[in-house]
Formats: structure tokens, sequence, C-alpha cells
């Protein structure tokens, strides 16, 4: 077997040609097999692995320096770089990670987990090697169509251009990003690789080219490639590519499964200097008939049948909705009853559940791409004109509209109600996706609302709430998965903003908790109370504005422990800012105060409740602290 014998990318440089395509097939096998009973993303590593051969072959890596964006299709490309035998371990604690990672191997080039990062990476990387003095080094960024969508890329395009750098840009193209690639730019893409005209033309260039791998010939080929390939694409496409107005070469499309065409293609652009762009066609799933039919659900699928491919689904019927899916059920039942509401999601769709209210008001639903700065003003303007959207975004994701959440939004105090989706602790993708940072960045913005559900009923009243004609901006965050109540179909109710709950009371101890982790808290006090400690259980709701009457109340309640509780890290956080107001007003109090929060570091990969043990705010930490 060919692969037992790659333990690096120069042994797979030693191989003769014929033998590129059988290891890329023992490659694809491979991923299939572990991922089977090792979830990961599938879908995405299956349609990059004849590239990601092909890369590895021709260039001199780690010297030359590679680049995946977001890094779902990186698994084969960990897999050549020597973590064969540990890729078994992949997203599971203590193991490889799901993305490429500086720390993890020098192959990995540049950390990677968010989209549209890898052409600015590059780009630094080349011009640090030409300040250096090295100019023999290739600098290679591999992004998808769908994450090219997003404004960091577009931004890197247009300096890349004016560089002149030693970049080279793999546009990968399967036009699917988790969920369907759209917008403009798709359609622009479908454009290039539909157009008849332009690839005959294209098709006779490449055979010009053919057999003039070195010396002069292949100088003088190179020379008339570059002078004809301006002018066909202009003629074919009936105007200037977009790439090439932008002073980027463009080369392509190309077959990304045909690893012939791809060495062949890949040693010639080495040999060209200044940036340039390869457009490269593949299939996401290639190799799984499930995930080439169905590469959305197969982006990544859980465990399946290793001989038939199919999902492998446990009975949920008495489990349980997620707070996904409550979610995108409860808006879709408020937006029946109010005409202004919208919804909004950058490129996950899917994911928060969106597709329930699309499916009946397609009008209403609105994907933009991989574009959270633009999602948030959209969300602005529309609110500006008496819409009322809903804007979903990943907690992690958010972290790049910052600044329009408080210019766009919250300055202006449109009501624009922004559901963080995955916000804390949400296991195997890791440091880059942990939503751990939203409620200190949040916390300081004026104007805003910021509150967390306990469960799906205070979901829905907070999505009630928020929806409201008297409210302003109002951010609602919640975990992922996380349910808690077969019956999540109640009646809505309007909760009185900064308003929070004593749900059970004690003596001994406080336990004060915001959001999802209450029901940690609720488990513990039943625990200590098995151990004779009383506990009372507060659920503040709210963390702006925070119920300093409940505050008092807890203060003057005389308690010998106060215990706090969230999934955010602590700087700054809700346990800093119950402590600030005790501080102030009865500081006497201070001395019992335990906040249990995530610490001054970055998350790894694990399991919810592995990561959830290893910060120490799981029922057993509140336990804990609780006994001190």
């Amino acid at each position: 077997m060919l692969l037992r014998d790659i333990n690096n990318p120069a042994e797979l440089r030693k191989l003769p040609m014929e033998q590129l395509q059988p290891l890329a097939d023992q490659l694809r096998d491979n991923i299939i097999d572990t991922l089977s009973s090792h979830p990961g993303h599938l879908a995405s590593s299956l349609g990059v692995v004849e590239l990601t051969v092909a890369l590895h072959y021709v260039f001199n890596t780690p010297d030359d320096k590679l680049v995946w964006d977001v890094g779902h299709q990186s698994y084969a490309h960990k897999i050549l770089t020597g973590r064969r035998e540990q890729f078994s371990s992949i997203r599971t604690h203590g193991g490889l990670s799901g993305f490429p990672r500086m720390s993890e191997s020098p192959y990995d080039a540049f950390g990677t987990g968010h989209s549209s990062t890898s052409i600015s990476a590059a780009l630094g990387m080349a011009t640090a090697s030409k300040l250096q003095g090295d100019t023999s080094r290739s600098h290679i960024a591999v992004i998808g169509d769908g994450a090219l969508t997003g404004g960091e890329a577009f931004e890197a395009l247009n300096n890349v251009g004016c560089s002149k750098a030693n970049v080279l840009i793999i546009l990968n193209d399967n036009g699917i990003s988790i969920d369907k690639a759209v917008g403009g730019l798709d359609r622009y893409l479908t454009r290039i690789t539909s157009s008849r005209h332009y690839n005959q033309l294209k098709d006779k260039v490449w055979r010009r080219l053919d057999g003039s791998e070195g010396g002069r010939r292949h100088d003088q080929s190179i020379n008339f490639f570059q002078r004809l390939t301006s002018t066909v694409k202009t003629a074919a496409l009936g105007g200037s590519n977009l790439f090439e107005s932008l002073g980027i070469r463009y080369f392509g499309p190309i077959d990304g499964h045909d690893m012939q065409q791809l060495v062949d293609t890949l040693r010639r652009l080495k040999d060209i200097d200044g940036p340039k762009l390869l457009h490269i066609f593949t299939q996401k799933g290639k190799g799984l008939r499930q995930a080439e039919k169905d590469p959305i659900t197969y982006h990544a699928p859980g465990k399946y049948d290793i001989r038939t491919g199919n999902q492998i689904v446990q009975n949920t019927a008495d489990q349980p909705l997620k707070y996904q899916e409550v979610f995108g059920r409860t808006i879709l039942e408020l937006a029946n009853q109010n005409p202004a509401i919208v919804g909004i999601t950058p490129a996950m769709l899917s994911g928060c559940s969106l597709t329930i209210m699309q499916h009946s008001m397609p009008d209403r639903v609105f994907d933009v791409g991989i574009a959270e700065q633009h999602a948030v003003t959209f969300a602005a303007g529309l609110a500006a004109q008496g819409m009322m959207p809903f804007c979903n975004i990943y907690s992690t994701f958010a972290q790049r509209a910052y600044d329009q959440i408080i210019h766009d939004v919250a300055l202006q105090e449109l009501p624009v109600v922004i559901c963080l989706d995955r916000a804390g602790i949400v296991g195997e993708d890791g440091a880059t996706h942990q939503g751990a940072f939203d409620l200190a960045y949040l916390r300081p913005i004026p104007n805003l609302t910021v509150c967390a559900p306990m469960d799906e009923h205070e979901l829905r009243n907070m999505m009630y709430t928020a929806q409201l004609p008297e409210h302003g901006p109002v951010v609602i965050r919640y975990p992922r998965g996380c349910s808690v109540h077969s019956d999540w179909e109640s009646a809505f109710k309007e909760i009185r903003v900064g308003e929070g709950r004593c749900l059970r009371k004690g003596g001994d101890v406080a336990i004060v908790s915001l959001g999802h982790p209450g029901n940690d808290a609720l488990a513990a006090a039943e625990e200590l109370q098995q151990q004779g400690i009383s506990a009372s259980v507060y659920d503040m709701r709210f963390l702006k504005p925070m119920d300093t009457r409940l505050l008092d109340e807890i203060a003057a309640a005389g308690y010998r422990r106060i215990v706090t509780v969230e999934d955010g890290v602590r700087m700054g956080g809700f346990g800093e800012a119950v402590m600030e107001y005790l501080a102030e007003n009865h500081p006497a109090e201070t001395s019992k105060v335990c906040i249990l929060a995530i610490p001054d570091q970055f998350v790894p990969h694990g399991t919810v409740a592995e990561l959830k043990a290893d910060c120490h705010i799981d029922k057993n930490s509140i336990v804990l602290a609780a006994q001190i």
C-alpha cells in the first residue's frame, strides 16, 4: 500500500507520476474509513485529495508555504505530513486539531478556522520572504468559492494585485461553502466555468504547452501563454476578467481531479513570478456517493456506515429539540404574526435553522454569504426602514462584525435582534470556534440589551420580547445543541428587560448563573442538598441591564458563599460584572464570591463535557466551589 510508505512530502516527491492517482485513491479511502467512526469534516477534504497530492508533489513544503483557507479541507494534508498514525484522534481531546495549527506541524504554515484569511496570510508571508532576501520560496493560498465571498478575501485580492508578490492563489470552486454558495461572485465563476468559447480557446492554449517541460521551448511556451491568456479571456468572456483587472494573472479553469493536468499546470505556474490565480473546479464529497449527492449534509455528517455511506442517526423521537431548531421554528411562528420580521445569516442557513423559515417565506430570509460585517449593517439598514431583522451569527464569527454592532446598530439604537448561535463551549471544532468572548466584548457597548436563555422556553420568550416595538437592539446568545425540555412549544410571554429570577431558595450558598449553565447550577444544588448544604439558584437572564435589585437581595440574604457561573471568559464577563456591583454597593460581600468562568486561555478541542470540566464550569466544579 503506497500510503503506508509516505510519511512526509519528501517521500511523496520520490514517486513516479503514474503512482500519484493510486496514492490519492488510497488517501480518499483512508479519510472515508476513519471519519466513519471518528466524525469530522468529510466532504470538503474528499474534494481536494488530488489537489493536496499535487501541491506537495510540485512544491517544496514546508519551505514553500501552503495556507488552507478555513481548514475544513486539510485532512489529506495532515495525513501526508507525518500525522497518518494520529489521524483517528482528529478533533478529540488531546488529539489532532480539526484545522491547521502552527504548533502541531511545521507543514501547517498558518493556523486557520475562520474563513477568507488565506490570501492575506500568504501575501504577508511572501512580503516577509522578499524583505528577507528570499526570492525562491513559493507562497500558496487555497481558498474555496464560498470563502472568497468573505470581505477580507476581497481586500486581500485588491492588495495582492498591486503587490507584485510571488503568491499563487488556488481557487477551489465546488459551488458549496457549507450551504450552497450565493451571490454575484458565484454567478461570475459559473459563467467562467460554463463558457464554451472560453474553454475551447483555453484548451488550445494548454495543448500548445504540452510537452514543453524544460529548456528554451519551455521558456517560449510560458511567454506565449502569458501573451495569449489575457486576450483569450477578455474575448471569450465578453469583458475584462475580474482577477486580471485587479492585477492577478488568471489561469484555468481546470479539472481539480485530473492529477496529470494539476501537476503539469502547477509546475508551469511555479516558474511564473508575481501574483497569479489558478481556478480549479472540484466535486465536494468526491469518492463517497452520498457525499457527492448531498455535500451539505455530508459537510460534517457525524458517524456513518462505511459499507453504505448512510449516516448513523440516533433515535431522537423522544429527545428535546436543539436550541437551533427551536430558534428556527420560533422565528417562523413570530414572522407569521409580525410581517416586519426578516431573517439574515452569513452563510449558516442550515446550521442556524433559518431553512425552516426560508421554506415558507423565501422572500424574507437572506443568506448574504460569508460576510458577517455586511450581515449586521444590512440588518441595520432594514431596521432603519421599519423592518425587524433577526440576524443569526455564530458567536465566534460575530467577532468579525464588532465594529458594525457598535457603530451601525448600538450607536443608532436600531431594533436589530442579533442571535448569537454556538455561544459558550462548542466542543470538537476547538479554539477557533469556541464562543467564549461574546459576553465580555458586548458588555461595554451602550444601548445593547444582552440576554441568555436557560432553556427553550426562555429562548422563545426572549425572541418574542425582542421583537416588540418598544425595544432597541437586543443580543440573544445560546449554545450549540443542549436541549432541555421536550415540551418546548410554550405560549409566548414577555419578559421584563433586566429582570432575573430565583429558581430555588436555600439558606447556605447562592449560585448565580447566566444562560444555559443555570441547568448545571440546579443540578449542583440538588447534589449539595444531599450533602446537607442548602443552595439558592438565581438565573439572571440578562447581562445588560443586570438585575441589581436581585443582586441586592442576594447580598442581604447573608449567604456564606456566592458562586457565579458562566460559559464565557472571566475577564470582563458576567461574574466580574456581579463582583463590580457588589464591590460598589455591598463591599463586605465580595470576599464571599467565587467566579467560575473560562480562564485566560484559548479552549482547545474535545467534547463539551470534557472542556467544561477543564474550565471548571461544570456541575462538579459548582459543587466544589459551594463547599468551600
